[in-house]
């Protein structure tokens, strides 16, 4: 069976572990980042008409000082983190189906100006358009140390599902470049494929930036 080898950090690796072993997929855990939490100061949240959040670490870490916003309409990236806003009380959450950029367009769609966006130090662009989006840090993703058992899980014929660009160049500074031309690659985005460096033996992204789409990739991939 062909080895499906997850490298996002806990707790949502272990999600796509559950979806990819419901697929009947040979899948483990190797997370090259793990969450942290960092000190911020809530704004007022009369000063916002809605609030965004694109990862469920993001609702994890911000601490006591999310209830703040319970008021204000809530918008997540994606249904996991959506999951994540109900679970810390907000009743109006809408979820998007693409990347940042796709909710910020819904966002504006709705008649939102003023967007407070709680994220993580580095986030993927996205385009603001008319918002006036104000972005506060409340996670980091510390990077762990190089693990060798990652290198001896990657046997040939092995996927490596990759969920963001720094992962994509995190992986790339791991793995060598023999050991590449053995193994298939699945990134969440064209963004993340392209740090990924060169070499490998299949190397695609899909179509929407979903998990359930990059596990479809890798189920092909082993049949």
């Amino acid at each position: 069976m062909t080895r499906i080898l997850i490298l996002r950090p806990e707790p949502a690796a272990g999600r796509t572990a559950a979806k990819a072993a419901a697929l009947g997929l040979d899948a483990q855990v190797h997370p090259l980042f793990a969450p942290q939490p960092v000190d911020w100061t809530p704004p007022p949240p009369d000063a916002f008409d809605a609030l965004l959040l694109t990862s469920a670490n993001g609702v994890r870490m911000a601490g006591a000082g999310l209830r703040q916003y319970h008021a204000l309409p809530a918008y997540a990236v994606g249904e996991a983190t959506a999951r994540a806003l109900r679970g810390a009380g907000f009743a109006d959450v809408v979820a998007g189906v693409g990347d940042g950029s796709a909710i910020v367009r819904q966002i504006a769609a709705d008649g939102h100006g003023r967007l407070l966006h709680l994220a993580g130090t580095t986030v993927a662009p996205m385009e603001a358009g008319p918002l006036r989006i104000s972005r506060i840090p409340v996670y980091s993703m510390a990077s762990l140390p190089p693990d060798p058992t990652l290198l001896a899980a990657a046997v040939p014929g092995s996927v490596l599902l990759i969920h963001s660009p720094r992962a994509g160049a995190r992986l790339a500074a791991q793995m060598p470049q023999a050991q590449r031309a053995t193994l298939h690659l699945i990134a969440i985005s064209t963004a993340a494929l392209a740090t990924c460096g060169t070499g490998w033996l299949s190397a695609t992204a899909p179509a929407l930036p979903r998990d359930d789409e990059m596990l479809a990739l890798a189920r092909r991939l082993c049949e």
